[in-house]
C-alpha cells in the first residue's frame, strides 16, 4: 500500500469554508496523540523512516484507539509519498513497553485535532497541531506504485480547488517541524 500526501499550511476556517461550498463530505474529527520513537539499530531521520503509537480518540468520545505504524521512507520529490504499514493494538501501554524494552526509544509526541471530509477518492484533513500550526492534508492511498503520479496529479487539483497551492507544500512531518520548533 503507497499513501500519497501533499501538506500544505492554509487558514482552517478558510478551508473548511470552501470544502462546504464544494460538497464534499464531513467525515469526524479526531484528537491523535503521536508518539515516535527511535530505533536502536538505525536513525529513523536518518534512513527518513517513521515507528509510532498513536493513539486517537473522538472528542465526544471515551473510547481511544491505538495502532502502530511504520512508514518507509519519501518515495518521490513532489509529494510525501510513502509506503506504509498500519495495524490495530490492543495495549498501547504494554506496546510501548515492549518497544523500549528492545530498546526503541520515545522521541517526541505530536497532538493533533483533526476534522476530516471526503471529497471523490481523497481524503482533506484540516490539522490543528500543537506548538506547530494548521495544515491541510489532501492524500489517497494506491496499491500499486505506478499510480503515485495520476493519484498525486489529483491531489495538486484538490489543493486548488480550495484555493491553496500546491507549491507551498511541506514535506517535513510534523514530528520534523515540532523538532525544528524545538532547537
Amino acid at each position: 500500500m503507497y499513501e500519497i500526501e501533499l501538506k500544505v499550511p492554509a487558514d482552517l476556517e478558510v478551508v473548511e469554508e470552501r470544502l462546504e461550498a464544494l460538497g464534499a463530505d464531513r467525515t469526524r474529527a479526531v484528537v491523535q496523540v503521536d508518539t515516535y520513537y527511535d530505533a536502536p539499530h538505525r536513525s529513523f531521520p536518518e534512513t527518513d523512516e517513521a515507528l509510532r503509537i498513536r493513539r486517537e480518540s473522538a472528542p465526544d468520545a471515551d473510547e481511544t484507539t491505538t495502532r502502530i505504524t511504520y512508514k518507509g521512507p519519501l518515495l518521490e520529490e513532489e509529494s510525501k509519498s510513502r509506503e506504509e504499514f498500519e495495524t490495530t493494538v490492543g495495549d498501547g501501554e504494554t506496546l510501548d513497553a515492549v518497544l523500549t524494552n528492545l530498546g526503541f526509544e520515545p522521541a517526541a509526541t505530536v497532538r493533533k485535532e483533526r476534522q476530516r471530509y471526503a471529497l471523490e477518492e481523497y481524503t482533506i484533513t484540516l490539522d490543528a497541531v500543537t506548538d506547530v500550526g494548521e495544515y491541510v492534508e489532501v492524500e489517497t492511498d494506491v496499491e500499486d506504485r505506478d499510480a503515485l503520479e495520476s493519484a498525486r496529479e489529483g491531489a495538486v487539483d484538490v489543493l486548488e480547488r480550495l484555493g491553496l497551492d500546491a507549491d507551498d507544500q511541506v514535506r517535513t512531518s510534523y514530528l520534523g517541524l515540532l523538532l525544528e520548533d524545538a532547537t
